[in-house]
């Protein structure tokens, strides 16, 4: 299902100073069609495709998973002013949905570790406190802690610590997804090995069924191959669709991998 249609810089508003309007995909920005189940941003560090995306999330008012609120997290200033910038057309609206960026999951999962501890903590402490009193004053005086430490094992597994980070996204990420919403990504990849990034791919199959529309920003080939997907690319200093063989992150992947003596032994020289 198609929820967000495009995506417009507002007439008037060509002329602000300072980062992001200076990267050179933003000014030159004036409609870009997402109306795909799918739609990929690809590009070199620094071409503006995060920048786009996150200006994207904070028009859509969708919540940024594992961050504060995005009207309040200071890392997204810049691109606030860039979503005030921006038009959404909507095909159905739906506030479903929500926004997550790589570097927000890795933050999150330290905060779920020590949140675990220190619960963990406080029933060390509970247990020494009650240690001559009633099972039942003991069991009473546990009773809220057990349940938030449940609470965290039901929404993101009996131990978060000791699985790898993709396991953990993913995770993450398939306990998040409802039907009918619009879901970004920013660089999932940055999580997940590549067997991970083929079980990111078959949530992402089942999701569309769903009526899940997603936009992602991504370095990675495998994501990248999403059967179907509209893939732009921000290299250039402009936005512009390109076929998934004809990208120069594929490109360069398949020369890689089918004879890396010969890429290396041609970089050394």
């Amino acid at each position: 299902m198609i929820h967000l249609e495009t995506i417009e810089r507002k007439p008037g508003r060509p002329g602000r100073e300072g980062f992001p309007f200076t990267v050179p995909v933003v000014r030159a920005l004036e409609r870009l069609d997402v109306a795909a189940p799918v739609t990929f941003f690809v590009g070199e560090n620094g071409s503006g495709k995060s920048t786009l995306l996150e200006a994207i999330a904070l028009a859509t008012n969708l919540p940024v998973v594992g961050s504060a609120e995005g009207g309040r997290d200071p890392t997204l200033a810049a691109q606030r002013d860039l979503a005030l910038a921006l038009t959404l057309s909507w095909r159905r609206r739906t506030h479903r949905g929500f926004f997550l960026r790589a570097e927000d999951f890795f933050g999150f999962q330290r905060r779920l570790a020590k949140e675990r501890a220190e619960l963990a903590a406080r029933l060390q402490e509970i247990d020494e406190a009650y240690r001559d009193r009633s099972g039942l004053a003991r069991d009473l005086a546990r009773g809220p802690v057990t349940g938030s430490l449940a609470d965290m094992e039901r929404r993101y597994g009996e131990d978060p610590d000791a699985r790898s980070h993709g396991e953990a996204f993913l995770q993450l990420f398939s306990t998040r997804l409802v039907a009918n919403s619009l879901v970004l990504l920013d660089e999932p990849e940055a999580a997940l090995s590549p067997q991970n990034q083929i079980g990111l791919l078959a949530l992402m199959l089942a999701m569309v069924q769903e009526g899940v529309q997603f936009i992602v920003a991504t370095h990675s080939p495998i994501v990248l191959g999403y059967p179907g997907a509209r893939i732009y690319s921000f290299d250039g200093g402009r936005i512009a669709a390109v076929p998934y063989r004809e990208l120069d992150h594929v490109r360069l992947t398949q020369e890689f991998l089918t004879d890396p003596d010969r890429v290396l032994r041609h970089l050394v020289e």
